[in-house]
This record gives C-alpha cells, structure tokens and sequence, in this order.
C-alpha cells in the first residue's frame, strides 16, 4: 500500500491517484511522473496495513509553494474557523440558559437579588431608609429588579395560610406513659424552705464509688471533665447522713432562659450570673429538653445513647451542694427561712426546638407534634419562670446565617437561601397547617436558614398553652443593648431578686457585651436591601400578631 506524499491521498490499484490536482493531467504516466516516481519526495510503504495519516511523516526536498497547497490551506482554515463557531454557539446557549448571576435567563429565576424599585407599595418607610442607607449601585445587579414580585407572591400565599389555632393540652396521663423513667425520679412536691425544685435522693453508693461513671455530659464532651473531676472531689462532703443513709440534694431550675438564639441570651446568662443569688448549670446549654434526652447531638449525625434524666440533674449539683449548706445552716433550721439561691438554665433551643417528636411520638393528625417541651417541664415545674429574648426577626435570621454558616459567606448566597427556604416553607402550609411546618423535622433540617425560629409568636402562643402569661418574661434585645441596667431590673424583679450594691450592679450593668459579632463577619456588611424587604413582608403578619398577645407594639420592629 503507497501513499503520494504530496497530497496524502491513498493509491489505489485502480489508480485513483488521478484525483490528486498536482499529479493529475492529460498525458500522465505514474512511471514518468517525478512526483510519483520519487525524485522530489519519499514514498513511505506500510506493509499492506492501514496507516493513520497523522502519522505520515513528510521530507520536503524542495519549499516551492504550489496551487495545490495554496486550496487545501485555506480549505483547513476555513473548516478550523466553523467548527469554532458551532463550539462557542454551543457554549453561548448553555451560558445563556444557566447564566442567573449575569441576567441572561430566557426564564426569569425567583431566586435573583439585588436592588428594586423604590415601590411604597411594596414597603414601609423603615425599609425605605434602610434600603438609602445601605445602597450601593456598583455592588448590585440592577437585572434582579423584576424578580421581587415572584418571591412575592410567595409570601402572599404563605399569609394567606395563616392561621393561630390554639392547641389541645395532653393529659398528665399520655405523658406519664411517654416518659415513665423520668417521672419515676423527679418526685410530685419539692422541699417548702427553697425557691428550687428541690428534693433528697437516697445515695446508695460508698467513698469509692464514682457518681458520676456513666454520665453522659462526662463522656461525649472533654471539656466538662475539668468540671465533673471537681465534683467528684467534693461530693461525698455535700451528702446528707441520716440513721445510716446517705442522701443528695437533687435540684431542677428555678428559671429557664429558653430562647432565642442569636438575641443576647449569652449576654443575659453572664450577667446573671454575676448576682449572688443566682446559679446556673454546670454547663450553660445543656439542651437537655430538646435534644439530648433523645440522644441527639447534632441531628444531621443521627442518634446517640440517650441521656437519663438523672444526667441532666448532676449539671446542678454544684449549686445543689450551696443550697444544702445554706439548708443545714443553724439560721434557717432555727427559724425557718427560706434560702434566697435560685437556679437558672439557658438553653436557646428550649423554646423553639421540637424535631425529636416525630422520631419517638405516635403522629398525631395533621402532623403536628402531640408532645410539646413545655408539656413535661410544666408537669414537674407548674410554677417554673420563663424569660424570652427577642430581637427583629430580619436582623436575627441573618446573624444567625453569619454565625453557623461555614463557607462562601455573603451578602448574595445568604438572600440566595431565604429565597429557596421560603419556597420550602410555602410548599409546606399548601398542605398542611402552620405548627404542623413549624415543627415539622424534615423541613426545618431542609431550609438553608433557619426562618421558623423567627417565627415568635407561634411558639409562644404554644407556651402559653400550658405556663401563666405571668410566668413568662418577654425581652427585646433592642431594649436590652439601649438601656441595659432598665432590662436588668425588670429580670431581678420578674425573678424575685433582692437589691444590689452599687459596685455589684454596676458590675453587672457595665460589663462587655458577650457573644457580639465577629470581626470577619462584620466585614460583610448588612444584608441586601433586597433581601430585607422580602424578610419585612414574610415576619410582618407574625410581628403583628406578637405585638397583640403582649399589647407591645414595639415588637413589629418597624424601627429597628
């Protein structure tokens, strides 16, 4: 099998070689002709075997251009210039079909974000000026404009489903037969000469045995061991001996703060602690109620061992063991008075966090959860303290996405996930009802952000189901931040406090703010004025609401 060189076109016995423009003409004979016959090129031979023509090596013995190579040049070009073409059509179509974050959708997304008309109908005049503060053209696609109307439609079908109906309150029966350990431990009636749910537990072990082996707060979390290693050295001294039996003080919290995240309850928790009347678990979230008794660390990472209740209770045993020294006191045995120490527990998800029921209550119709928190910690402490901080759901819901989210944090992603969350959330309350989405664990565990803890009113109106409106203290960290020693004084007051020094209230008052924003998230500056309008329209009826049941219009937050 030859091949000419020349042209790179396979001779054929029948001498197809004619179609070769430099050795075609009318006299031609491949015996004469130079070109064929070798002198101005080497002929390469393949042995009968197909070669691939890439592979041909040309030796050229003369660099005359001809016509020949002239035609099949530009031929190459310009079959090299339409296949590029056909290549960046293809790229074009895909970028313009994919190409959101640059305009160029030929269907408008529900997702976009930036900057919208000035539309006093779609806005107060708070937004207004919000929106004149943190503007900024040169950061915004002005192409996002038109898509607010899409997310808000959303939220007019979200409003439209809402609806607070009351709860029917279980019997202390049903709950009884849930949680059976746990009411075998905690007893019907506390001791009469302490502000705590406090009671005496036979200890049935010896100087050598470890109470606290098989605690679970001990075992899963290194850092509580430093605690409970001082526990342990001072345990056996704090039992009370009596006819030849050893008892411990058990105590239940005096007070709860329960919510809500990202609204200062950790500034409120170390200021309180700096009153010397006031002690806390060990630990100051323990989320005993919500989580861990269901052995759940972080939901996403499954289910552990669950811990005991009487887990729970060894976080108060360091202030269990100052109130049994104040009760054995000779003062209070001679003349009967109350001690004046209270316990207090700050887990931020007792208020809102339900997802656990699915997993261990039968369904109840509807899908909503037949067991609340507030449920048990009712049915062992009816005259429990409650104390609530809020702050402007828009400005909550973003601190709490700076703060846990972990990469590619943004002004933009952040308004990216409330659009796909409020998506979520509608396709929930077209089916089903308001609590029913609210504690529904599957779809608080699919939303990007965390709208439902925003959501206030639901949760308290929950609460108020089963507690006294006098028994629950309801905050704004916008107070808290402006008038700090007024918000002090309301909680000494809601909890029964005795009066403070000068230097101890200043101690308290004056203190740095706790658990303030960090430095790398300030630098991301405020959300898009976008973002907070849709936010606005979403948490309004919910503020609205709020504003009612605690006759306090300063919780619609149209100034914050």
């Amino acid at each position: 099998m030859r091949y000419c060189i020349n042209c790179c076109i396979h001779l054929l016995p029948n001498d197809l070689h004619r179609q070769c423009f430099r050795c075609r003409g009318p006299d031609h004979n491949n015996q004469k002709c130079p070109v064929c016959r070798g002198e101005n090129k080497i002929p390469l031979y393949t042995n009968s075997k197909q070669m691939k023509w890439l592979a041909v090596l040309e030796v050229r013995t003369d660099h005359c251009e001809s016509w020949n190579g002239f035609f099949c040049l530009r031929k190459g070009k310009l079959c090299s210039l339409m296949f590029g073409l056909i290549i960046m059509t293809l790229v074009m179509v895909s970028y313009i079909l994919t190409g959101a974050k640059h305009g160029l959708l030929l269907i408008p997304s529900p997702f976009h974000y930036g900057a919208f008309a000035s539309n006093p109908s779609l806005m107060d005049n708070e937004s207004l000026s919000d929106m004149k503060d943190y503007y900024q053209p040169s950061k915004m696609n002005i192409s996002y404009v038109k898509d607010y109307p899409s997310i808000k439609l959303i939220i007019d079908t979200i409003t439209s489903k809402i609806e607070f109906i009351t709860r029917q309150r279980p019997d202390l029966e049903e709950l009884r037969k849930q949680e059976p350990h746990m009411f075998s431990v905690i007893p019907n009636k506390f001791l009469p000469n302490s502000k705590n749910p406090c009671w005496y537990e036979e200890y049935r072990g010896n100087t050598t045995t470890d109470p606290y082996a098989t605690n679970s707060y001990a075992l899963y979390s290194k850092r509580f061991r430093i605690i409970f290693d001082y526990l342990r050295k001072v345990f056996w001294s704090h039992l009370y001996h009596y006819k030849d039996k050893h008892y411990r003080l058990r105590c239940l919290p005096h007070f709860y703060i329960i919510g809500q995240p990202k609204c200062g309850t950790t500034d409120l928790y170390d200021r309180l602690r700096l009153h010397p009347d006031v002690r806390f678990s060990a630990i100051k979230e323990p989320h005993w109620w919500t989580r861990k008794r269901f052995g759940i660390i972080r939901l996403r990472d499954g289910f552990h061992d669950r811990y005991p209740v009487e887990d729970y209770l060894d976080l108060f045993d360091l202030a269990a063991h100052q109130i049994q020294s104040v009760l054995q006191s000779d003062a209070v045995k001679e003349h009967g008075k109350r001690n004046n120490i209270i316990i207090g527990e700050a887990s931020a998800s007792t208020m809102w966090d339900n997802n656990a029921w699915i997993f261990f209550y039968d369904n109840s119709t509807e899908g909503e959860p037949p067991f609340l928190i507030q449920d048990f910690i009712h049915a062992f402490q009816p005259n429990a303290k409650l104390i609530i901080m809020l702050r402007d759901p828009v400005e909550r819901l973003y601190s709490d996405y700076l703060y846990f989210a972990s990469a590619n944090k943004s002004a933009e992603d952040f308004h990216e996930k409330v659009a796909e969350s409020l998506q979520l959330f509608e396709g929930c309350v077209l089916d089903f009802s308001l609590r029913a989405c609210v504690y529904n664990n599957t779809l608080n565990n699919a939303m990007p952000v965390r709208l439902q803890v925003g959501l206030y009113v639901v949760y308290l109106l929950d609460w108020l189901t089963v507690f006294n409106k006098d028994q629950i203290l309801v905050l704004r960290l916008e107070d808290h931040a402006s008038n700090m020693r007024y918000t002090m004084h309301m909680v000494f007051q809601f909890l029964d406090l005795g009066p403070l020094s000068e230097k101890q209230e200043a101690l308290i008052t004056k203190s740095p703010a706790s658990n303030t924003r960090r430095p790398e998230d300030r630098s991301l500056g405020p959300m898009l004025p976008t973002t907070k309008a849709i936010l606005r329209d979403f948490y309004r009826p919910f503020n609205t609401k709020l504003a009612q049941v605690l006759f306090d219009d300063a919780f619609l937050w149209k100034r914050t």
